[in-house]
């Protein structure tokens, strides 16, 4: 079998052998960044088809992981550029939330005035995340985000525990609830306005949408990024018509809704938490980027200025497509609304109504695909550290497009497409997110005084990663204080249940005897290799 596997690989130089996993510390396991206290490239590629010292040099950019090097044999290509690292950013920000999202964080704060507040502190929260983001993915370009941030910093458990929870339940759920809103919204364009949809009828399309998303992702990095800058170019220009027709009605003189800004504003702890919460459900993705930055081009620059440029922009277009909602319906009507945006175009955009809908469904699709793009990467990052299934590490050998995580992430979407309802899927979803983005923010913390010479092609004030900290602690805590929920307790007892997995499979290296058969058998099916071989 494996001679059979070694003659459909010879082009590319490799062998069937699944990628044996270094121990935790070793200098294989920390290949990303031998050499960078003092500058030197001393990464070494090993096995078949790499007989040399390769360093990581590529595009300009020093630092280029070992493992994406131009002469291996196989890898993962750096085609990101900034136009698409910005398209990625603002296409997966904008996807259902600015649509779902206004009338729940008008119930939660109870004023029009204490929800714009909440919208622009969301955007500069995010901003301020992202900016220390940026200083992570700069000092260590491996793909998988917090994944490769905690290995730096805490070391395995801490990685593998945040793996667990992100590729089973984090971005999996994230997929499920935007393609659940694509779906909703798409739907209702072929039913009158007193007729909900079918339940069956709304899942089916989001399970479509979500399979057709992967046919794309797997089928070309290339075609992936082309689409996505194509359909974040369209939900940009579908927002500029929602804001232009809102203005149009402000200068006409419908301020009624926004001349008594905080009236009826409600100030509980627990209920501002959860109003952050909605808020930031619709900023999710500013992360997004550093999920792939092994595939961007001069990552120490393209990755800072992509979000420099992208998160402002969201921000603006936020503020400014909530105000146009409410120069045209009541902060009630809002509340009460499913579908914010379509009410919104029934009054204002007569015959041309149905642009919305179109519009809805644009954005959500480019949203789920901008997270499909960035959850495969997770799942390579952490299947090649050995803490996932070897064969989620493997790349097409033709396509270079990481498949097996791609696939396993769509399964599971699609599993909770069929299972989970928007309302619960994104306060488990915030809640536990929270509780990572934080960590994030203490592992850049604390490399500053572990790692103090680590070269930082991009560098924050230590006073952001320290106020995200704060304030991600208190969207912790302040729910479960003031309104403690069930999904709480079972995201916490998730997170801590993935120790039972880590023991014996990663910390003690048990590997069961069919798993081999299983990886040999994937390869064939979906004609995938190992990126490189990891040796103890």
């Amino acid at each position: 079998m494996r001679g059979k596997l070694r003659d459909i690989f010879t082009c590319h130089s490799l062998t069937a052998e699944p990628a044996k996993t270094a121990p935790a510390g070793s200098k294989s396991a920390q290949g990303n960044n031998v050499g960078k206290e003092n500058g030197t490239c001393e990464g070494i590629s090993e096995g078949e088809g790499s007989d040399e010292m390769v360093c990581g040099v590529g595009d300009g950019d020093q630092l280029e992981r070992p493992g994406a090097a131009q002469g291996d044999a196989l890898h993962l290509q750096r085609r990101v550029g900034l136009f698409s690292g910005v398209a990625l950013i603002v296409g997966t920000m904008i996807g259902s939330g600015i649509f779902v999202s206004p009338s729940g964080l008008l119930v939660r704060t109870g004023s029009v005035g204490m929800s714009f507040l909440i919208w622009i502190a969301c955007g500069v929260l995010s901003l301020l995340g992202a900016l220390a983001y940026a200083e992570l993915g700069t000092m260590n370009t491996s793909s998988g985000a917090e994944y490769a941030y905690f290995m730096d910093a805490f070391g395995p458990l801490p990685a593998f525990l945040f793996s667990w929870v992100s590729t089973l339940v984090l971005k999996p759920s994230q997929m499920a609830i935007i393609c659940l809103s694509l779906a909703k919204y798409s739907v209702e364009a072929f039913y009158s306005i007193d007729c909900d949809p079918p339940p069956i009828v709304v899942k089916m399309v989001a399970v479509l949408a979500i399979m057709i998303i992967l046919a794309i992702n797997c089928y070309s990095v290339n075609l992936a990024t082309s689409v996505m800058n194509l359909f974040t170019a369209a939900k940009l220009l579908a927002i500029a018509i929602v804001i232009g027709a809102g203005m149009y009605k402000l200068f006409e003189g419908n301020t009624e809704y926004l001349a008594r800004p905080f009236e009826g504003t409600t100030y509980s702890m627990g209920n501002i938490a959860t109003a952050f919460y909605t808020g930031l459900w619709a900023y999710d993705g500013w992360n997004n980027l550093n999920y792939v930055t092994e595939e961007i081009k001069n990552p120490s620059k393209n990755l800072p200025r992509s979000i420099a440029i992208a998160i402002p922009l969201v921000t603006i277009c936020y503020v400014l497509i909530n105000v146009s909602y409410l120069a045209v319906m009541s902060p009630a009507e809002m509340a009460e609304s499913e579908a914010v945006a379509v009410t919104f175009g029934n009054r204002v955009l007569g015959v041309t109504a149905w642009l919305i809908p179109v519009s809805v469904t644009i954005s959500t699709f480019g949203s789920a695909h901008g997270t499909l793009f960035a959850a495969g990467r997770l799942c390579f990052a952490a299947s090649r550290e050995g803490h996932l299934l070897n064969i989620l590490s493997y790349v097409h050998v033709r396509r270079l497009t990481p498949a097996p995580g791609l696939i396993f992430h769509s399964l599971i979407a699609v599993a909770m497409v069929a299972s989970g309802t928007i309302d619960s899927l994104i306060d488990f979803f915030s809640f536990t997110a929270w509780i990572f983005y934080g960590g994030a923010m203490l592992a850049l913390i604390v490399m500053r005084y572990t790692r103090p010479n680590f070269p930082r092609p991009y560098k924050v004030p230590i006073i952001i990663p320290v106020l995200v900290l704060v304030i991600s602690l208190y969207l912790i805590v302040a729910p479960i204080v003031d309104t403690p929920q069930i999904e709480y307790l079972y995201a916490t007892f998730f997170i801590l249940g993935g120790l039972i997995f880590y023991v014996p499979f990663v910390h003690y290296g048990y590997t069961s005897p069919w798993m081999e058969k299983f990886t040999v058998f994937c390869q064939l099916l979906f004609e995938v290799a190992p990126t490189q071989t990891l040796i103890g």
